[in-house]
């Protein structure tokens, strides 16, 4: 991903949040392939074209919030997937990691918003089928997170 691909469909209209997801997107694959530092991945993403359109708080939220809580969010989705860790793919890896994080993080953020969010940024970065995949994981880790609010769907 370089400063001018950051997103799939340049003119498709993106709220401040799902910019801040795209942004943390980029930032943890760059973790995930290089291990850098996060303060130097933040530096450099903080610097991307269109940054100044996005949510900065929920960016700082999730890149940091990804990255410092990576074994335990790791922890809640290993259970779910169907390969290992290692066998993700590094977007498939990332999405599931910011999913996580929202959905443990910030109940205020309805779980099918979490969900329809990590969906799109698979789409728009993943493989061909990477979406149904972060789907149903995902799914199954908001019952087992948020049960209350699966159930009264």
């Amino acid at each position: 991903m370089n400063n001018n691909s950051i997103h799939a469909n340049p003119s498709k209209s993106r709220s401040p949040r799902h910019r801040a997801r795209e942004f943390a997107l980029q930032g943890l694959y760059q973790w995930l392939l290089n291990n850098e530092d996060s303060g130097v991945i933040d530096a450099h993403i903080r610097q991307a074209h269109g940054f100044d359109k996005a949510d900065r708080e929920h960016f700082d939220a999730l890149l940091h919030g990804a990255i410092n809580n990576s074994i335990a969010l790791r922890e809640d989705f290993a259970p779910l997937i169907d390969r290992t860790i290692a066998e993700l793919s590094p977007i498939e890896h990332a999405v599931l990691l910011i999913g996580a994080y929202e959905l443990k993080n910030h109940v205020e953020i309805p779980y099918r918003v979490v969900i329809n969010e990590a969906v799109e940024l698979t789409k728009s970065f993943g493989g061909l089928d990477g979406h149904k995949y972060v789907n149903g994981v995902l799914d199954k880790l908001a019952a087992k997170l948020r049960p209350n609010e699966v159930a009264a769907k």
